[in-house]
């Protein structure tokens, strides 16, 4: 049997999926399908292993998740997993994982409401910088598959055929087709700026111009940010050497002093530590080195913990 690809989808994208293709036959694949036409049996992703939990008595079913800049993936495993399982169990909290699994989707029997989630299939240590390349690989792809959609909102008659012939590969125009149908309302401007709010974040903050060409079109844009991203990226080694020390002591003192249960905003973080005498643009920098450093972590956008 053919291998299903493994996506690349952002966490916000994935966690809104309110559709699945139930596969025919006894080892016939099933598929969930996102708002933007991702057909989903397999994914890839990069994050922050955020938690394990334990879910039985005897350790052979666990609850785990882990964060991407717009969101966070839930991850299952069970009794038919030992090795997956106790592999989780063992990882330290927080750390860089990547992380290759099947889609699963749950729908209760009461209920509108679809939940989808990811079994591992295998899980990787790794470092912040495969996390931001991930992160602008998976820009691009939601990009291709946004340019989809709206190629779809403008036909009057939608079939995967046509958007092949725009030159769509046949995964992203079966998938678009699929949402098309199933979805009540395609929302793209959301997805936009969920994009927008990815390179934000590679882009430690700063400002870096938007998605969009112009505020009256909210559909046109381009990933043109992510050559910054990368520099920014490449940068990040003489951050760390540039942050003195007094900055990184009263951030983390901030920190600790406000995080709570889960954790500080950024703004918050910002707006404290100029009464204590440091800038906004050193603030960003002592974060993101503190970030480099493991000392602290963002279990969602926005938000910071200590480790």
């Amino acid at each position: 049997m053919k291998r299903e690809p493994a996506w690349r989808v952002f966490a916000m994208e994935y966690n809104d999926t309110r559709f699945s293709l139930k596969g025919e036959g006894k080892m016939a694949p099933s598929y969930v399908i996102t708002p933007l036409g991702a057909k989903v049996n397999r994914l890839f992703f990069v994050g922050v292993l955020t938690d394990v939990e334990v879910m039985s008595e005897d350790g052979s079913f666990v609850r785990a998740h882990v964060s991407d800049p717009t969101g966070v993936f839930t991850l299952f495993s069970g009794q038919f997993q030992p090795e997956m399982t106790t592999r989780l169990q063992t990882l330290d909290v927080p750390s860089f994982v990547a992380v290759t699994g099947k889609s699963r989707s749950y729908q209760p029997e009461d209920g509108d409401t679809m939940y989808a989630s990811v079994k591992p299939e295998q899980i990787v240590v790794v470092d912040s910088s495969l996390r931001d390349q991930w992160i602008l690989e998976t820009t691009v792809k939601t990009k291709e598959r946004i340019e989809a959609v709206k190629e779809v909102l403008s036909m009057d008659e939608v079939n995967p055929e046509e958007l092949k012939k725009l030159g769509f590969i046949s995964p992203v125009a079966e998938g678009v087709a699929l949402a098309y149908e199933e979805y009540d309302r395609l929302m793209v401007e959301k997805y936009i700026q969920m994009l927008q709010d990815a390179i934000d974040y590679l882009s430690m903050g700063s400002h870096t111009g938007s998605l969009t060409s112009s505020p009256s079109d909210q559909n046109d844009f381009s990933t043109k940010n992510t050559s910054k991203s990368k520099d920014v990226k490449a940068s990040d080694s003489s951050i760390v050497e540039d942050v003195d020390e007094e900055a990184e002591e009263i951030v983390l003192e901030v920190i600790r002093a406000n995080e709570g249960e889960d954790g500080v905003s950024w703004d918050v973080i910002t707006k404290t530590c100029e009464k204590e005498g440091l800038d906004e643009a050193r603030v960003d920098e002592t974060l993101n080195a503190l970030m480099d450093k493991g000392l602290i972590y963002e279990p969602v956008l926005g938000t910071i913990k200590t480790t």
